[in-house]
């Protein structure tokens, strides 16, 4: 089991590293970073979010989130508002620029990502979410150590 366990844990990552690599490349080669892209791809469709929704639907940590609200600010792409009901809450939107960055960028992401599993069929999807699936229920459950 242990060696079972410590391979098939080894085979996870390796696959989420070659993902984000290939991932990361294209993002880059528009011009984002991996986080900057993370809350365009999260900001777009939407009339906007706060910034604690915004942590909570991003992989990006809550330390690091204002530094990159700030960088895509300054370009241009987001907008910070106050909010109607709470003065105190701030509304991250996409500007003009942001939609557009979205529009152009999102499909580009997503399609070069779709094709690095071409070789899979609709079994082969349900296959792997049931199994990603039940490792994310185990690991939620697990209590730290």
């Amino acid at each position: 089991m242990d060696k079972r366990y410590l391979r098939s844990i080894r085979l996870l990552a390796e696959c989420m590293q070659l993902f984000e690599k290939s991932s990361s490349a294209r993002v880059r080669s528009c011009g984002f970073t991996e986080s900057q892209f993370d809350i365009i791809a999260t900001l777009g469709n939407t009339p906007g979010m706060t910034c604690k929704e915004l942590g909570e639907k991003t992989l990006i940590t809550k330390g690091t989130l204002t530094g990159v609200l700030d960088r895509l600010e300054d370009k241009g792409l987001i907008q910070r508002e106050r909010g109607d009901d709470d003065r105190r809450q701030l509304l991250i939107k996409l500007t003009p620029a942001g939609e557009q960055a979205f529009t152009e960028v999102f499909p580009k992401v997503v399609e070069e990502g779709q094709q690095r599993f071409a070789g899979y069929n609709e079994q082969d999807f349900l296959s792997l979410e049931r199994e990603l699936l039940k490792l994310k229920n185990s690991l939620s459950k697990a209590t730290p150590i």
